[in-house]
C-alpha cells in the first residue's frame, strides 16, 4: 500500500537574479516516512528547505503540507512563523542553538508558541493563571521527555554551547521535535558527526518516524545514512531534479553516478559516496 502524502511539492522554481537556483523542481514526500534530497554541493537542496520553511518566498511553485485532520496548508503563501505552527520543525546545517541558556531551556524555549497562547500573551503568565501552569507543565513532561529519549538528561542544566557537537546535533532533533511536527526537516544532521554517531542517528529517526507518526524530509551527504534510513530519495543537480525513488534504484541510476562523479573528477568522490553509489569507472 503507498503511503499518503504529507507534502507535494510543485513546479518550485527559485531566482536570485539571473541564477535560476531552483529550476521546475517537483516531489512529494510521505506520511511516515523518510524522503532523502541529496546531490552535489550547491545543486539547491538547502534553498528546497529554506523555501519549504519561509525563509525565501519560491519565484513560482504550490508547496502544501496535507495535514490528518485539518485544511491543506499552501507554506509558499505563509510567513514563517505560521509554518512552525502548521507543524513543520527544521533543524540547521549550522546548529543554531541558544548557547547561554541552558539544554531544558533551549527545548522549553522552543515552545514559546503555546506558552504564549496559554498566558493570553503574557496576562495569565503574570497572574498565574491555571491554563498557563498546565502549559507549563506540559511543555516541562514534553522536554523531560526528548531529554530522556536523547539521553541529555544528565546535561540538562549545562549550557547549550558547551555541549559537545553530537550532543548538539541531538539537542536541535529533540527541539524541533518539541513543536509536535508532523514533517520534520533535517539539514545534514550527521555532519560532523563520527560513525558511531551516524549509526546511533540513524536508530533515532527511524524511531521517530515510527513512533511520532511525522514524516521526515532529510538533506544529507552522508551516503551510509542517506541509504540506511530512507524510504525514498530524491536527487538534484543544478537545482533540476535528475533522479527519484527507492534507495537501491537512485543507487544504481547513471545520470546520479554521473552527477557524483562528473567526467574527470573521480579522485575527489567522497569515499562515502564512492562506497554506497559507485562503481569505478571502467577504462
Amino acid at each position: 500500500m503507498t503511503a499518503a502524502a504529507l507534502l507535494t511539492v510543485e513546479h518550485l522554481t527559485m531566482r536570485f537574479g539571473g541564477l535560476v537556483a531552483i529550476d521546475d523542481l517537483s516531489f512529494a514526500a510521505a506520511d511516515r516516512e523518510i524522503t532523502a534530497i541529496i546531490g552535489p554541493n550547491g545543486a539547491g537542496k538547502t534553498t528546497v528547505f529554506n523555501c519549504l520553511t519561509g525563509f525565501y518566498k519560491p519565484t513560482v511553485g504550490q508547496l502544501t503540507l496535507i495535514r490528518p485532520g485539518s485544511e491543506p496548508a499552501l507554506l509558499e503563501r505563509m510567513e514563517g512563523f505560521r509554518i512552525a505552527r502548521a507543524g513543520v520543525g527544521r533543524t540547521f546545517q549550522n546548529i543554531r542553538l541558544f548557547p547561554a541558556m541552558s539544554v531544558l531551556e533551549n527545548l522549553i524555549v522552543a515552545q514559546h508558541n503555546e506558552l504564549m497562547r496559554a498566558s493570553a500573551f503574557s496576562i495569565a503568565g503574570l497572574l498565574g493563571l491555571e491554563r498557563y501552569r498546565a502549559a507549563e507543565a506540559r511543555a516541562l513532561d514534553r522536554a523531560r521527555f526528548w531529554l530522556d529519549r536523547l539521553g541529555l538528561t544528565g546535561v540538562a542544566d549545562r549550557d547549550a554551547g558547551g555541549l559537545p557537537y553530537g550532543d548538539q546535533r541531538r539537542l536541535e532533533i529533540a527541539r524541533a521535535m518539541c513543536n509536535g511536527p508532523v514533517l520534520l526537516c533535517l539539514d545534514e544532521p550527521a555532519a560532523g558527526l563520527n560513525r558511531a554517531e551516524s549509526v546511533a542517528l540513524n536508530e533515532l529517526l527511524r524511531e521517530i518516524r515510527d513512533t511520532q507518526n511525522v514524516g521526515i524530509l532529510l538533506i544529507e551527504h552522508d551516503m551510509n545514512v542517506v541509504m540506511g534510513i530512507s524510504d525514498r530519495i530524491v536527487v538534484l543537480d543544478y537545482g533540476r531534479k535528475i533522479a527519484e525513488g527507492p534507495p537501491e534504484a537512485v543507487r544504481n541510476d547513471p545520470t546520479v553516478i554521473q552527477a557524483y562523479l562528473g567526467e574527470e573528477e573521480d579522485a575527489d568522490l567522497r569515499p562515502e559516496v564512492a562506497g554506497e553509489l559507485g562503481r569505478e569507472r571502467r577504462p
